[in-house]
C-alpha cells in the first residue's frame, strides 16, 4: 500500500482557476515565458526588481487577460498547487516553501506574501495557497485508491537537492534538464535577499517541522533545449540521445565555441537580450565539432554556476553532484568534470527530483528517520574525474576558460533593451 504521497514540479509556472469548477481559466504560463519582461521593466522603474521567470508577473498577466475584475472564486498558484487542489478534491490550495520561493512573492523569511507587492500587480492574497512545510502530512489524496496522505510538496530543484543527498550543508548538485540550475544546501539564510555578487539568489531549499533551511541557486536558462534545439529545428541529429556518439567522433570542436544563450544568459551575467552564438566557425568544423561545441558550452556554463555559487557562498565543494536527462550523456559529463576541474558524481536515478519527493513524503510518515539518514544513502553510479590537461597546473583547462569567457561577452546584449532587465 501507499504511506504517502509526494509531488515536485517544475517551479514558478503559474496556473489560475475556477475554485467551484476546478477549471483553468487560460494558459498555463511556463517558467521561460518571457512575455512579461516589460512588465518587470516598469516595476524596475519603480525600485521593484522581479524577473520575468519568477510567477508573480504571470499571475498578474493571467489576472489582466482572463479575470480582470479579480472574482473571490478565482485561484493562483504553481504547478504543485494545481496538483494538490485536484487530488484532494479541491479541499487543499496549499504550496511549499520552496515552490513559494520562486514565486518573486514571498517574504524574506519565508513565513507570508509580500503584502505591498501583491498590491502593486493587484494581486488578492486569498486567491494564493496557504504556505505548508515541505515534508508532513498536508491531507488526503482522495483522488488515489486508498486516499494516502499527500506528505510532501517541493519545486523540482529542491527535490532534486534531496534526492541527491545534499541535505548537509556545503554538499552542491546539478540538474542538467531542460535548462540547468545549480544548487548548494548553506542551512542558514544567505545575506542577500534578491541577488548576490555572484548572480546567484538565496532559495529555500526544504522546511519542516516549522525548521526551513535554506540553499543557493544559480540558473541556465537553456542547457538540454540547445540540444533538442539541434534535432528538433536544425535537423542535425536524429535525437538527443545521438549527441553523445556524434560528438565522441570528434577529437575537439575545431576551434568553434556555442554559446547557448537561446533565452539570454542567467547566472552570472542575467543578461535576458544575450542570444544563441556558434563563434570561431571554420571550413575546418563541420557536424560532429559543431555538436561537441554545443555539449561543451553548456558544460562551460554549468562552470559558470559552479564559480557564481563559490562566490555567493564562500564554499567550494568537493564535487559536483548531477542528474537530469544529460547526466547520461558522457561525452558532456567529462566536458563539466574538466570545466568545472572537480570530479562529477552522476546519480544512479536520472530524474532526482521523483527520489527527493520521495524521500520528503518517506520522512513525513517515518520511513526515513530525517535529512541525515537521506544523506547516507547517497551512492553515485559513477564518479568522472577530470582530464589531466596538460599537466597538474591545468593550463590548457585555464585557457578554455578564458576563450569560454570570451565567446561569452561576444554573445551579450543582442537586444539591449531585454539586457536592460535586472531583478
Amino acid at each position: 500500500p501507499v504511506r504517502a504521497v509526494g509531488i515536485a514540479t517544475q517551479r514558478a509556472s503559474a496556473i489560475a482557476w475556477d475554485a467551484t469548477t476546478g477549471r483553468a481559466l487560460g494558459p498555463g504560463l511556463g517558467w521561460q515565458d518571457l512575455r512579461t519582461a516589460g512588465t518587470c521593466l516598469e516595476l524596475q522603474a519603480d525600485g521593484l526588481r522581479l524577473s520575468p521567470n519568477e510567477s508573480a508577473t504571470k499571475f498578474a498577466w493571467l489576472l489582466d487577460t482572463h479575470d480582470p475584475d479579480r472574482r473571490p472564486t478565482t485561484r493562483l498558484g504553481t504547478v504543485d498547487s494545481w496538483i494538490a487542489w485536484h487530488l484532494s478534491g479541491g479541499r487543499l490550495h496549499v504550496t511549499d516553501r520552496s515552490n513559494a520561493g520562486v514565486t518573486g512573492l514571498l517574504g524574506d523569511e519565508a513565513s507570508a506574501w509580500r503584502s505591498e507587492l501583491l498590491r502593486r500587480l493587484r494581486i488578492p492574497e486569498g486567491a494564493l495557497p496557504h504556505l505548508v512545510d515541505s515534508s508532513g502530512t498536508l491531507g488526503a489524496a482522495s483522488a488515489l485508491p486508498g486516499e494516502p496522505p499527500i506528505g510532501g510538496i517541493a519545486g523540482d530543484q529542491q527535490a532534486s537537492l534531496v534526492g541527491q543527498g545534499c541535505t548537509r550543508p556545503g554538499l552542491a548538485k546539478a540538474t542538467f534538464g531542460t535548462g540547468a540550475m545549480l544548487d548548494v544546501c548553506v542551512a542558514q539564510r544567505p545575506a542577500f535577499r534578491a541577488r548576490g555578487e555572484g548572480g546567484c539568489f538565496p532559495i529555500v531549499a526544504w522546511s519542516r517541522a516549522g525548521q526551513v533551511t535554506w540553499g543557493v541557486e544559480a540558473i541556465m536558462l537553456a542547457a538540454g533545449s540547445a540540444v533538442d534545439w539541434l534535432v528538433e529545428d536544425l535537423g542535425v541529429l536524429v535525437d538527443a540521445a545521438e549527441s553523445e556518439q556524434v560528438a565522441a567522433s570528434a577529437d575537439d570542436t575545431g576551434g568553434a565555441a556555442f554559446v547557448p544563450a537561446l533565452l539570454g544568459l542567467g547566472t552570472p551575467q542575467w543578461d535576458f537580450g544575450a542570444r544563441g552564438a556558434f563563434l570561431g566557425v571554420s571550413r575546418g568544423v563541420g557536424r560532429r565539432q559543431l555538436v561537441r561545441a554545443v555539449l561543451e558550452g553548456i558544460a562551460h556554463s554549468g562552470a559558470d554556476l559552479l564559480e557564481a555559487a563559490e562566490v555567493d557562498t564562500g564554499v567550494h565543494p568537493a564535487t559536483l553532484r548531477v542528474d537530469g536527462g544529460m547526466s547520461a550523456n558522457a561525452v558532456f559529463v567529462q566536458a563539466l568534470a574538466d570545466a568545472c576541474r572537480r570530479p562529477v558524481e552522476v546519480c544512479r536515478e536520472r530524474e532526482a527530483t521523483t527520489l527527493g519527493a520521495g524521500y520528503l513524503a518517506g520522512m513525513a510518515v517515518g520511513i526515513w528517520a530525517d535529512e541525515d539518514e537521506v544523506a547516507d544513502a547517497w551512492s553515485p553510479q559513477v564518479v568522472v574525474d577530470p582530464s589531466d590537461t596538460d599537466g597538474a597546473g591545468g593550463a590548457g583547462a585555464d585557457a578554455a576558460r578564458d576563450r569560454w569567457r570570451a565567446a561569452v561577452e561576444r554573445a551579450r546584449a543582442w537586444y539591449p533593451e531585454l539586457t536592460a532587465v535586472q531583478f
